[in-house]
């Protein structure tokens, strides 16, 4: 620890993601940060760029639900902008991110360059999921679901509840 930085006495982390939906993957990742960190932020991303299949309100809820209330490891928010800057707002000491594979690493280390270079007291965590969850994304799962896949083992239960709710009727 550098001289200047003081120590808290609880350590804090971001996991962001857009989380549409929230799979067991990700899950797999927060359990894993909260080996690591007293408490873990779940931060919502509001990426303009991007079309997700569920309303940011859709997203919170169903993140908000894998967890029991009265969890006080874990807060769920939502973050628009640089998340560096919201991660040193919250005092975080970190950012969680996840890699499944060498493909995800290239992006993945760039965007943690830009962050140290932007914020010095952040830190970056990689974080692997479990070999069971390797191979799943978010992105994978809904074009699973859509197409009448069964992805009941992928993600939470009342996730796979919307899912074949949204795709039947549709």
């Amino acid at each position: 620890m550098s001289a200047n930085k003081q120590h808290t006495g609880k350590s804090l982390a971001v996991y962001p993601g857009t989380f549409d939906p929230i799979t067991m993957g990700h899950l797999d990742i927060i359990d894993r940060a909260l080996n690591l960190f007293d408490k873990v932020i779940i931060a919502i991303a509001i990426n303009p760029g991007k079309k997700p299949l569920f309303s940011l309100e859709e997203r919170v809820e169903m993140v908000k639900k894998c967890f029991p209330e009265d969890y006080s490891r874990i807060e769920v928010d939502t973050v628009s902008g640089l998340l560096v800057q919201y991660a040193q707002q919250k005092r975080a000491t970190a950012i969680i991110r996840g890699l499944r594979a060498v493909s995800d690493f290239d992006y993945e280390f760039q965007l943690a360059l830009m962050n140290k270079k932007l914020e010095r007291e952040v830190d970056t965590i990689f974080l692997m999921p479990g070999f069971r969850w390797i191979y799943i994304s978010s992105s994978i799962i809904k074009d699973a679901a859509r197409h009448g896949g069964d992805v009941c083992e992928l993600v939470p239960e009342h996730v796979n509840k919307r899912l074949l709710h949204l795709f039947k009727n549709n």
